[in-house]
């Protein structure tokens, strides 16, 4: 049986078989050639006007019924919490920092319509690589198409300007059969003005295979209610393995559009950095103030290696 969440909203784990892709003998392919060209990417920059980032919604509620079949979390009040609050079950990051120019807000088409993730800067043989959950770059079988990193992103704002993806990658896994174990992405970017991402923004240290149930970060940009996608929100706390995936799980009220925001070890409040570990990936409905995330392991790692050797 393959469990399939309501991904962006962070709602719902759903067993369905609809939507999964098929593996041919060869395998199917686990990158996506995006804007590889100068017209290519000016089409989808100014395809990405304020207007439509400020519209684009989490994927959960483009999703049809026979897609989501679970009733949204009801919506409490967003909170503003100190960054030297630990444990935190989600608030406003105020504390400033690495944090806030590597993490950005992902927009993208699917099936026609604008969404919304998030995604880190992370270091990278080519200074260009995104790290975000699988499903963020790929869902029901199609890679998404105008796919953008905006880091430091605040309301409305785009400070370090908006990039393009050249390239997107998941999991042999997730391209497979969209399994949740391995809700893995990423996102090589095409240099801006003549830089590369992390030479503007900077990159977060990235690590695999670490000992579970340590102490973690969670950041994002959560865009459903009581959300809007306007800031960076922070979770805090020690993580558990999770009990319906290999996956790790964190107490976090994050919603929808936090999806693939990096979770982070050794992360420093007062410096903003730390090494990602994994992702915002899926929530599930009768436990909502739960959030949980893929193990970093192999698979993750050859995909990381493949992304900055792009």
């Amino acid at each position: 049986m393959r469990f399939r969440p309501v991904f962006p909203a962070l709602l719902a784990i759903t067993c369905l078989t609809a939507g999964a892709t098929t593996a041919t003998a060869a395998g199917p392919s686990t990158t996506h050639e995006a804007a590889t060209t100068k017209a290519q990417q000016s089409a989808v920059t100014n395809f990405w006007t304020p207007e439509r980032m400020r519209s684009a919604v989490p994927i959960d509620q483009l999703l049809t019924p026979k897609q989501r079949i679970s009733a949204p979390v009801a919506a409490g009040k967003a909170s503003t919490v100190s960054p030297t609050a630990f444990p935190s079950g989600g608030g406003a990051w105020t504390g400033g920092g690495k944090i806030v120019a590597t993490e950005g807000r992902v927009f993208f088409t699917y099936t026609g319509r604008t969404a919304s993730c998030s995604g880190t800067a992370v270091t990278s043989g080519n200074k260009s690589t995104v790290v975000t959950a699988g499903h963020c770059v790929k869902l029901d079988g199609a890679f998404h198409t105008n796919w953008v990193f905006v880091p430091a992103y605040n309301a409305g704002a785009t400070p370090y300007g908006t990039w393009t993806a050249k390239k997107t990658y998941a999991t042999p896994q997730w391209v497979a059969s969209e399994d949740i174990n391995y809700d893995v992405g990423a996102a090589v970017v095409n240099p801006l003005n003549g830089a590369n991402l992390t030479d503007v923004v900077g990159g977060q240290g990235i690590a695999f295979n670490q000992a579970r149930g340590q102490n973690m970060y969670a950041f994002g940009y959560p865009a459903a209610a009581p959300y809007d996608g306007s800031k960076l929100i922070y979770c805090s706390g020690k993580v558990f393995n999770a009990f319906i995936s290999d996956g790790l799980g964190m107490t976090c009220d994050m919603t929808g559009g936090s999806s693939g925001g990096g979770w982070f070890l050794q992360f420093s409040e007062s410096t903003g950095a730390g090494i990602v570990n994994s992702v915002n990936s899926y929530k599930i409905n009768f436990i909502p103030t739960w959030m949980f995330g893929p193990y970093f392991g192999a698979d993750a790692q050859n995909l990381y290696n493949t992304a900055q050797a792009g």
